[in-house]
């Protein structure tokens, strides 16, 4: 067998391989999110009902009294989005800045070094970190510090996203914006932010979900309380919280509501995603390929 032969046998053989392996993580994957949806529904569609998502709780909700989850529902959408907003008006300038300004220098690179072990740290340690803060400045437990710590979580996230998006626009285009005279800004404007809007707004919107989803960040810093938030000073219910404190109870019918708590919750992350998936189609029509 000559040469040639033998080296597209093996191409073909790892070709073959790789595929095999791409659609087994694919149904490892579509498996697992089945598993969670099935067992979220199962357990948490009986206990699902109108006043689950109208009402807040009442007296001895967490023993099985009468109430729902609204305290829970809008801590969450405040805690995200509110943070989500912070997030965001800081990662834009620091990843045009890195795009525009300093795309080769050793500022960048130290920055995407330090917003990817940033990505990796845990959510308690942010929490725990908020925490401190708090203390040392004598503060309470509150919804303003828990979008404080969101969107600390959220930063790394988002810069990254965009940052990727970015790195990506062909720099032909950037080149030809200078050639008619452009300054950088006016460069960033009409090129870069243009070209990169469906990845932007999928950036933001994958960090809301990772927000509104997350515990760890807002256990210490938000608090918990059963009435609906009204302001920045006062503390703050989420759902992944509540999912913890009533899947924890030893009453079935709490636990009930626990897994319910979680299927309101998937249920906001899903329509996150698919609002994400939507808008990036949408907004690729003005993209220049």
């Amino acid at each position: 067998m000559s040469m040639q032969k033998r080296w597209w046998r093996r191409a073909h053989l790892e070709e073959s391989l790789f595929g095999v392996l791409m659609r087994l993580s694919a149904v490892v994957l579509v498996l697992a999110l089945a598993g969670i949806l099935g067992s979220v529904l199962v357990r948490g569609l009986p206990a699902m009902s109108w006043d689950m998502i109208t009402k807040a709780p009442e007296g001895g909700f967490y023993l099985g009294g009468g109430g729902g989850l609204l305290n829970a529902i809008l801590g969450s959408l405040y805690l995200a989005g509110g943070g989500t907003i912070l997030a965001f008006l800081v990662s834009l300038p620091i990843a045009l800045g890195l795009n525009v300004y300093a795309p080769s220098s050793r500022w960048a690179l130290f920055t995407r070094l330090t917003l990817d072990v940033l990505w990796g740290v845990p959510s308690l340690v942010y929490g725990a970190f908020g925490f401190l803060i708090m203390i040392s400045m004598g503060m309470r437990a509150s919804l303003g510090a828990g979008i404080l710590v969101v969107s600390l979580l959220q930063i790394p996230i988002m810069v990254r996203g965009m940052d990727e998006v970015m790195r990506l626009i062909p720099s032909g285009q950037k080149e030809a914006a200078f050639g008619l005279g452009a300054t950088k800004l006016e460069m960033a404007r009409a090129v870069v932010l243009r070209q990169s809007l469906p990845g932007i707004f999928t950036a933001v919107l994958l960090a809301f979900g990772r927000g509104i989803g997350d515990a760890a960040s807002v256990l210490f810093t938000a608090g918990f309380t059963d009435r609906i938030p009204t302001s920045l000073a006062g503390p703050a219910a989420s759902l992944p919280l509540a999912v913890f404190f009533q899947l924890s109870s030893p009453f079935p019918e709490v636990r009930a509501r626990g897994y319910a708590a979680a299927l309101i919750l998937t249920v906001l992350i899903l329509i996150v995603s698919g609002l994400s998936r939507a808008l990036a189609r949408r907004l690729s029509r003005n993209v220049v390929n």
